[in-house]
């Protein structure tokens, strides 16, 4: 016990001394806080997304010949894939919630009825407001579907279309944006300052004392990467602050939830960087290895492009990536109010690289030392 309380005690002191050679610059203390709130704002008035391909499930009441006729229309468009069929209305929430579809389109069982009496015959479009610019442009080419399906049949039967969309009601397109930023502005830097870590030690000539320490690789290990881990969750509430009071984006979810998300996150982003800092020899080295990193770690995230998307090679790249995962838990914690029990299948892959990454940055760092 005594052993464990003093090992304790020497991560502690390598943690302090860490936290203080981050603070005692000036110039430090607003690297960590500057950048993260521009690039909050940057990201949050500026960034777009784009449609390329639109997954829907249909629940088909009528089937009638006019409700097949409308759907072939749909999928003969090339752009919209239908992933299910339902055979009830309570079908769709889970479809939705899983984000297996982007929406779902629900024809009234009076459809054929209605068109052949000359009324309006109403379509209701169910969007997943999560992807809020793919689903407003998705919702606009099920319009232009339906135009053009009501000049085929004449203006004597016009469908309309009910749009409603879940989780965005107004599909603003920051509402999609600014909850991944939590995730991956706090990527960018603590993956930066894990790999400097050591490899700054031996640029200024430091290491050689940390080695006649009493502290053990691990030891050392460990207290390089816990301020790291509160470096990262600090500049994830940063984000979190800025996307709920400024941009006044409402959370539905639990914060308790948001933050374990957020540490096992972390946790794996900081394994890649000391592992990345292990197999560096100098500070250069660690930037260019970690900025080498960043934009395949941020293109295979699903924050730009949707995952399903992607070519199978890449969705399958996509597991050994804490940033999709990352993004998604915050999403749905965040948008949807989603429950441990809904996200569980996010924590389980950040756990495995953080698994794998810190044990490796360990035994890297043990054999440097050899």
């Amino acid at each position: 016990m005594e052993r464990l309380v003093a090992s304790l005690a020497q991560i502690l002191a390598l943690c302090r001394k860490e936290i203080i050679a981050l603070l005692k610059d000036p110039a430090n203390r607003v690297i960590l806080a500057a950048p993260i709130m521009i690039q909050s704002m940057l990201f949050g008035y500026a960034a777009t997304f784009d449609l390329k391909h639109v997954p829907y499930a249909v629940l088909d009441q009528s089937r009638s010949a006019a409700s097949t006729a409308f759907l072939a229309r749909l999928d003969g468009t090339g752009v919209f894939e239908r992933e299910a069929t339902l055979a009830s209305p309570g079908q769709i929430a889970e479809v939705i919630e899983d984000g297996k579809v982007l929406l779902a389109i629900s024809i009234p069982a009076d459809f054929a009825t209605r068109l052949a009496a000359g009324r309006e015959a109403p379509l209701q479009v169910i969007l997943d407001g999560r992807n809020s610019t793919t689903a407003g442009a998705a919702a606009g080419y099920v319009a232009a579907v339906t135009m053009a399906f009501n000049k085929a049949r004449g203006a004597a039967s016009p469908i309309t279309v009910e749009r409603r969309a879940w989780f965005n009601p107004n599909l603003d397109s920051r509402w999609q944006i600014m909850p991944a930023m939590i995730a991956t502005l706090s990527m960018l830097q603590t993956l930066l300052l894990a790999a400097l870590s050591i490899a700054r030690e031996r640029e200024q000539g430091t290491f050689d004392q940390l080695l006649v320490t009493p502290l053990t690789p691990l030891q050392i290990l460990v207290g390089k990467a816990v301020p790291a881990i509160m470096v990262g969750v600090m500049q994830s509430t940063l984000v979190l602050l800025v996307v709920r009071f400024w941009f006044q984006i409402p959370m539905a979810g639990s914060p308790w939830l948001l933050y374990l998300g957020l540490l096992g996150f972390t946790g794996a982003s900081v394994g890649i960087g000391m592992s990345i800092s292990a197999l560096s020899l100098n500070m250069q080295q660690a930037m260019l290895h970690t900025f080498l990193v960043i934009m395949p770690l941020t293109l295979l995230s699903g924050l730009l492009t949707p995952v399903r998307n992607m070519p199978d090679v890449l969705r399958i790249a996509t597991y050994a990536n804490p940033l999709r995962f990352g993004v998604d838990l915050v999403r749905r914690v965040y948008l949807e109010g989603a429950g441990l029990g809904d996200v569980v299948f996010d924590f389980l892959p950040m756990v495995a690289v953080a698994g794998v990454t810190l044990p490796l940055a360990a035994w890297l760092f043990r054999n440097r030392l050899a």
